[in-house]
């Protein structure tokens, strides 16, 4: 593996502190200037396994706004890979590309426009059999990176200072990976809380599946309708909270696990002196502000 994924120091912000509550931002934002954010941990891996199985690409899927789309791209052209994506919509293919898909089309990733409801087939063993057949060469590597190469590397964001500071961890969730990470490095004593960027209950199960610990629980209740949707009220914070503290956001995944970290706070909904650590997961190449 190269130094594409060499470690290097995460900092810190505080946004909140009081008699009440601390609450710190970690920046992975800041990890890597085009493996963003929590993607440089769940790629890690993955990357790792398709160089020692000495395949020539890897094969992913996602929506429209993944920033795991973007950040598979880069890294793969940076190690001299191939990469091709299934992404979620059709009707896209006739679209002018967004930020994100143009991203990962200048790093040479081969985008394939499928419909919804072929893209449902995506975890189907019959299915991704198919594919294996078709790229025998290529790693494939699931949606939002999240297997267990990726919970291996997720486990890595938490320092031992962060283990020795810090009651509660927070961060957004779309396919669960990076908070399974974030639980299985956690302490008994801590908690997890995550903030679905998905309308429903169905990653509260997904999560199940990838831990046995039960310190963790997560809430759709700021999702502001589902995946890539926005309220007046998000875009109005987002606003807000750059103007005060200089830190960049994204309205798909971060914006809305802080929108819902500030309204929790404010109902006091934490102990009073609880040590928060939020997770800035990055993904800023897809921010529309």
């Amino acid at each position: 593996m190269s130094d594409l994924f060499a470690p290097s120091q995460i900092p810190h912000q505080t946004l909140i502190q009081n008699a009440r509550i601390q609450l710190d931002l970690k920046r992975l934002d800041l990890v890597h200037p085009q493996i963003s954010g929590n993607k440089f941990y769940k790629l890690k891996y993955n990357f790792q396994q398709a160089q020692q199985q000495q395949k020539i690409g890897v094969l992913t899927f996602g929506g429209a706004y993944s920033n795991h789309i973007a950040a598979t791209a880069f890294a793969a052209h940076g190690l001299g890979l191939k990469s091709i994506a299934i992404i979620r919509g059709e009707e896209l293919a006739h679209k002018k590309l967004n930020s994100t898909l143009s991203t990962a089309q200048q790093f040479g990733m081969q985008l394939h426009f499928v419909s919804r409801q072929h893209y449902q087939q995506r975890h189907e063993v019959e299915f991704l059999q198919t594919l294996a057949r078709q790229y025998p060469d290529f790693l494939i590597i699931p949606e939002g990176g999240t297997n267990s190469l990726a919970i291996q590397g997720c486990k890595e964001i938490l320092t031992p200072d962060d283990l020795s500071n810090y009651d509660q961890f927070c961060c957004a969730v779309g396919t669960g990976g990076t908070l399974a990470g974030l639980i299985e490095s956690s302490l008994p004593t801590q908690q997890i809380l995550g903030f679905s960027a998905l309308k429903g209950d169905f990653l509260t199960h997904d999560v199940q599946q990838l831990t046995l610990k039960r310190n963790w629980q997560i809430t759709d209740a700021y999702c502001c309708g589902g995946y890539a949707k926005t309220t007046p009220e998000l875009m109005q914070f987002i606003q807000n909270f750059e103007a005060q503290y200089q830190i960049p956001l994204e309205q798909i995944y971060t914006a809305k696990m802080l929108m819902g970290l500030f309204d929790l706070i404010k109902k006091d909904y934490f102990a009073s002196g609880t040590r928060i650590l939020a997770i800035h997961t990055g993904g800023l190449q897809g921010r529309q502000i």
